[in-house]
This record gives C-alpha cells, sequence and structure tokens, in this order.
C-alpha cells in the first residue's frame, strides 16, 4: 500500500476531530505536515493539547502546531485562538531546548490574549458551580472567548505596544477585580504589575507576529499546500456539540473559514480523526462509556490521560452515531482511525450502531442534552484479533478480524479510511490510500 511521501501534493485539507476531542490529531497533523507548507491552528487555546513522539522523545504542545518539527514549515496560530503568552513561550523554550528551530512560527497580530483574570474567574465559576460544573480545565479559555465577544478583550496587536495596553486594560481590569473580590472574594489583581508582565511577553513574541490572513492568502496565491488544524473534537464545538459540556470556539470544519479568514472555496479536502474506540474528558452523558475492568484496561493500554490537565479520560465503545453527525457537520471526506492497537487483546468488541430513546430507536444525534443524557446505545458485537498490531505497516499485515472491523466503521460511518495509526511512534501507520488526492470510497469503504 502507499506510503505518503513528501511528494505528495497536499492543496488545502482541514484535519478535525470526529469524537470529543483527544482523537491523535496531533500525530496525524504531524504526518499530513511533512507536505504542507503552512499549518494552521485556527481556534481554542491551551485547553487543547497534542502529545508528539519523535526519536523516543515525548513533546506535548499546547499552542504551537505539530508542524514545527519540519524546519520548512510555517506554523500559524490564527485569528481565532485565544493565546496565554506565558505557556507559548514555555513552548518556544521547550521546542529550542530539544533542537527544534522555531523560527517557522507565525502568530496572528489579531488573536485574543488570555490575561490573569480569566484563569482566576474560570476556576471561580467552575467551583461554584458545583455538581452543574462543565469540566473546563481552568485555564480562562471560556472568560477569554466571553470578553472577545462582548467587545471587551486584549489582542496579541495591544500587548506589543505598552501605552495602547494601558489604555485598553484600564477598564476592563477594574470591571474584572471588582467581579473577583466581591463575587469571589478573591484578592484584586495589580494594573501595574499586570502591564508590565505582559509588555514583556509582547516583546518576546512579537518577532513573530504577522497579520493571519494576508500571510495565508499570500500563501495561497503562491500554489502553496496548507494544512488547517482544529482542537479538540466535533462534540465539543460551541454550537454544535453537546452543549452546555462543550468548549468555547468552533472545531468543526467551517471553523477553519472564520478562525484563519478563508473562504470555503480555499477548503479542497476535510479529513477527520476518531479513536478505534471513544473517550472524553470532563463531564457530560457519553452513552457509550464503560465502566470497570474494560475501561480500565482501555485507559491504561491507551495512556487515556488528558496531555493538558492530565486528567483521566472516560472511556467507552465506539459510537457510530455521534460519527456519523461528526461526517455530516464536518462534510469529512475520508477518516483516520488511530489507536487500533488498544483493542489487540480484546475477545469481542461492540459497537453502538443506533440509540434507544424513550423505546424508539434513533440513529441520530439529538439536539438535546437531556435527551442524549437518556440514550441508551444499540450495539453490534464484533469478532477481537487477540493478536497484536503494533507492527503491521499495510492492510495485508493486520489480522482479517482487524480488516472485518475497519470495515464495518467504515460502512457505519458511510466514510473511507485513508489512515491506520497502531502506536504513538510515527512509522506506526498504515496509510491506505493517499488521504489528500485519493478517491472518494478508499479501500477501506463501503
Amino acid at each position: 500500500m502507499k506510503r505518503l511521501r513528501a511528494a505528495v501534493s497536499l492543496a488545502n485539507v482541514v484535519v478535525i476531530g470526529a469524537q470529543w476531542g483527544d482523537e491523535g490529531k496531533g500525530k496525524i497533523t504531524d504526518l499530513l505536515s511533512r507536505s504542507a507548507n503552512v499549518v494552521v491552528r485556527y481556534q481554542g487555546g491551551v485547553n487543547a493539547g497534542h502529545t508528539i513522539v519523535v526519536d523516543d522523545k515525548v513533546l506535548k504542545l499546547h499552542l504551537i502546531p505539530s508542524g514545527i518539527l519540519y524546519p520548512d514549515t510555517v506554523c500559524l496560530i490564527g485569528s481565532g485562538t485565544v493565546v496565554d503568552p506565558k505557556v507559548m513561550i514555555g513552548e518556544l523554550d521547550m521546542l529550542a531546548e530539544n533542537g527544534i528551530a522555531v523560527d517557522g512560527l507565525r502568530l496572528a497580530s489579531t488573536a485574543h490574549v488570555t490575561m490573569p483574570y480569566h484563569r482566576l474567574l474560570d476556576q471561580a465559576m467552575e467551583q461554584q458551580r458545583g455538581d452543574r460544573r462543565i469540566g473546563t480545565t481552568g485555564r480562562g479559555i471560556g472568560p477569554t472567548y466571553a470578553d472577545k465577544s462582548q467587545r471587551n478583550g486584549i489582542r496579541i496587536i495591544d500587548i506589543l505596544d505598552e501605552a495602547r495596553l494601558r489604555d485598553r486594560l484600564a477598564g476592563p481590569l477594574a470591571e474584572k477585580n471588582e467581579t473577583l473580590q466581591k463575587l469571589y472574594g478573591l484578592e484584586p489583581l495589580d494594573f501595574e504589575v499586570v502591564v508590565a508582565e505582559y509588555v514583556a511577553y509582547g516583546q518576546r513574541l512579537a518577532p513573530h507576529v504577522v497579520d493571519c490572513t494576508r500571510t495565508i492568502h499570500e500563501a495561497a496565491r503562491a500554489r502553496q499546500n496548507i494544512l488547517f488544524e482544529g482542537a479538540q473534537g466535533t462534540l465539543l464545538d460551541l454550537d454544535h456539540g453537546t452543549y452546555p459540556y462543550v468548549t468555547s470556539s468552533n472545531p468543526v470544519s467551517g471553523g477553519a473559514c472564520i478562525g484563519a479568514g478563508v473562504g470555503p472555496t480555499l477548503i479542497d479536502r476535510v479529513i477527520g480523526v476518531a479513536k478505534a474506540y471513544t473517550t472524553r474528558v470532563g463531564e457530560g452523558p457519553f452513552p457509550t462509556e464503560l465502566e470497570g475492568s474494560l475501561n480500565d484496561h482501555l485507559c491504561d493500554r491507551g495512556g487515556e490521560y488528558g496531555t493538558t490537565t492530565g486528567r483521566r479520560r472516560r472511556c467507552g465503545w465506539f459510537d457510530g452515531v455521534i460519527g456519523r453527525y461528526a461526517v455530516e457537520v464536518n462534510g469529512l471526506d475520508c477518516l483516520a482511525i488511530t489507536k487500533l492497537d488498544v483493542l489487540d487483546e480484546l475477545d469481542e468488541i461492540q459497537v453502538c450502531v443506533a440509540y434507544e430513546l424513550d423505546g424508539q430507536r434513533i440513529e441520530h444525534f439529538p439536539s438535546s442534552a437531556e435527551d442524549f443524557a437518556r440514550c441508551q446505545p444499540i450495539f453490534e458485537t464484533l469478532p477481537g484479533w487477540q493478536t497484536s498490531t503494533a507492527d503491521c505497516r499495510t492492510l495485508e499485515d493486520l489480522p482479517p478480524t482487524a480488516m472485518s472491523y475497519l470495515r464495518f466503521l467504515a460502512e457505519l460511518m458511510e466514510v473511507p479510511i485513508a489512515i491506520v495509526s497502531l502506536g504513538a511512534d510515527r512509522d506506526q501507520t498504515i496509510v491506505v490510500e493517499d488521504p489528500i488526492h485519493g478517491p472518494k470510497r478508499a479501500l477501506l469503504s463501503r
């Protein structure tokens, strides 16, 4: 079977998570970045995270795209992201310590900045919710996006100039200090301390700051290949996910247009990433969630602990209902299935093909969180293969029952599978077809 080579033309591609995030997008983005001239992160903040394993080194990134590992690739953090400068500078330092050049990093001047009061408010609000908590990371993402929507935010361009920052910050900080003190009983933040800290961040980041939209369109006019990288996953989308247990931005493929500043005609293909099972972190309904030894087995074998928070992920069987929904809402052209090897030891595997809601079979994702919480999964049981797939490098290497499982998923979701990942290392990957220009119905399809 074909291996993706650097010579393959990428065109302009969006890579998104087809579940609740944590699907292994970092590895797939790393794979596709070999052919990209520009990689764009278009939404989210340090609440996202992905882990890349390179030459036995484990690199954890939250803001900087994994394309930074390729010295000739431009990595752009777009206008739709929210940026914590302290975390970003820490990532720059970590990459430099590992001998990875960061000259190719670009940061949108119009991206909004997560301020210290955003983190304090996020944590205080989540604590106040008690049993109704959402399960945020406490990193200030929601309050940052809220200020952006209220036209009260601080942008990267503001921290590049002290006078501008003082003018922009005076009103918001006074308002936030009053809220912190009177509503949550917290100490106020010192205006001068905040200004000094963020001006210093601005000075450090200034060499990387660009006009996001112009940079992308110049690359497009030069016929360069652009890869748009989403954070989190489809079911965490603010408008299309399991609201209110969602993030504060739009991880779906359409979010790439808004967050990067491009029109939909610039996008050539959309690739979805899904685990061979399902996980979610934080609160909210999860119909296929497992308990006991099976949950522990998937969690331990899959290393299911959040890159950002270290929280243990909730594990369950593959959910074809949310999978089909992800195909529709993103317009997926093909899938990358990750962590197939985690299922290697199981004698049988279940797949959710529909739900039962109030005695009725439904095959669609309900828009109400309350209805979704009452959904009972309807499973089909498939045989396991009970042998290691970690060293498989072609489809022919896979056990027949593993191939049957992948074909079942492709038929259930009505979209071809183009990539199969069998471990964390770069080479533990089978590329079934060129996921960019391959046929709409690849080998693992209906």
